[in-house]
């Protein structure tokens, strides 16, 4: 939903949303507050098993970038997100294609992330 990704993905930046479907081939964007951010298409998507982004490009100003030199150096990478369930437990594995720019900050943001989603889901199953 809305309102959780907003929850789980404020440890890499607050205020962060996304635009588009979660379904296998459809585009979709994930923005900051001011409206820039990444543009990517669902690559696979198997409920319960596997969430694969192929991210592409960038969006700045409102324009998304697929072609510049800081785009290219990068891109197609691919953000993969694996559940696995044992005995009503669900163990959630990623692998992400990191510029190395970016690596740590995100072996800094993606424990605080993982928490994050580890309360939101918890608090989720609490209410059902």
């Amino acid at each position: 939903s809305d309102v959780g990704y907003r929850s789980w993905t404020s440890a890499f930046c607050e205020g962060s949303y996304f635009k588009g479907s979660w379904q296998q081939g459809e585009t979709i964007r994930f923005l900051s507050p001011s409206g820039d951010g990444m543009v990517a298409i669902i690559a696979e998507h198997k409920p319960l098993e596997l969430m694969s982004i192929k991210h592409l490009g960038f969006i700045v100003s409102g324009k998304d970038d697929f072609s510049s030199d800081k785009v290219t150096s990068w891109a197609p990478a691919f953000e993969n997100y694996y559940f696995h369930d044992t005995d009503g437990v669900t163990e959630l594995r990623v692998e992400q294609d990191i510029a190395p720019e970016y690596e740590q900050y995100m072996q800094d943001t993606w424990p605080l992330a993982l928490q994050n989603l580890k309360a939101l889901c918890e608090r989720n199953d609490r209410l059902n």
